[in-house]
């Protein structure tokens, strides 16, 4: 069975490599059908990710997803995954901020160190990266460690002054590593719609249900007193990714830890309704082809 340690992206070992030779090598013109023809055959050839396409969409679209959706679904990743190896490779991309970032604007003008938390959602994981060059201070990515990442490689290539990644599956004491992280004035990023590795749970309202989702971020911030920013970007004109983010949080020292985690349950609510919202304007921005979580309290 495959380890935690072992664990890869789907496709071939090439496959990065591949799509970086046809984008140099073709003119868009070509290389736009290759690209819609390669969503096709991974609807075709990857069966269960299909199925939770079709769990989520049903969800989100609230009607039956036809097999159009699934394709645009699976379409709009591989459109990501070209634009992750674009930037990767030296291609520019700006970000600009939607109404209610301010927040954020002011972590990027200010260089405080802060725990920011993303999803698997559109032009995220490309966040950290378009915005290290541009704060005081390096930011630490928790992620989790994929024999086929090239892509991840090549942006922490070309990134490598502002950005390291701390591995959440390479063993060893996490929390000592994020406290080492931390205390070096870093920022630390992290997901927080998967349940892997993550040690606190919590469940919320979303997409129809209440569902389990990791909640070691706020946790953290009570540990180290640091503010806590929720954020994701979708696409916007080419070139641009929109970036979308919660209001600060922070610890109040006047209330207790169960009041602060009381209001940092109100503050993860209030970031899953945006979410929600842009994800009804962008249904196939939602970058996780697995179970939508069930089963929360």
């Amino acid at each position: 069975m495959r380890t935690r340690a072992q664990a890869r992206n789907p496709g071939p070992s090439w496959g990065y490599r591949f799509i970086t030779a046809c984008d140099r090598a073709l003119p868009e013109a070509l290389f736009k059908p290759l690209r819609q023809l390669g969503s096709w055959a991974a609807v075709w050839l990857m069966p269960e990710q299909r199925r939770h396409s079709r769990q989520y969409l049903q969800r989100v679209l609230g009607r039956r997803p036809t097999s159009r959706d699934v394709f645009r679904h699976f379409h709009a990743f591989t459109e990501f995954i070209v634009l992750r190896l674009r930037v990767a490779h030296g291609a520019a991309q700006t970000a600009r901020f939607a109404d209610g970032a301010e927040d954020f604007a002011a972590f990027m003008a200010e260089g405080r160190p802060t725990l920011l938390g993303s999803m698997h959602l559109g032009h995220s994981d490309l966040l950290g990266f378009l915005f290290a060059g541009k704060t005081k201070h390096r930011i630490f990515m928790l992620r989790e460690r994929r024999d086929n990442s090239e892509d991840v490689e090549r942006l922490l290539e070309r990134y490598r002054d502002c950005v390291s990644i701390i591995w959440a599956n390479d063993g060893g004491n996490l929390p000592f590593v994020l406290k080492e992280a931390i205390d070096t004035g870093g920022s630390v990023a992290m997901k927080c719609d998967r349940l892997e590795f993550s040690a606190r749970v919590e469940s919320f309202d979303f997409l129809g249900a209440r569902r389990p989702f990791p909640f070691t971020l706020y946790h953290l911030a009570l540990i180290f007193d640091l503010p806590v920013l929720l954020s994701f970007g979708v696409p916007g004109p080419a070139g641009e990714s929109v970036v979308h983010s919660s209001p600060r949080w922070q610890r109040d020292p006047n209330l207790t830890k169960a009041e602060n985690l009381e209001r940092a349950k109100a503050h993860f609510q209030a970031f899953l309704h945006r979410v929600e919202s842009v994800l009804h304007e962008q249904p196939y921005q939602w970058f996780n082809f697995i179970p939508l979580p069930s089963g929360g309290r």
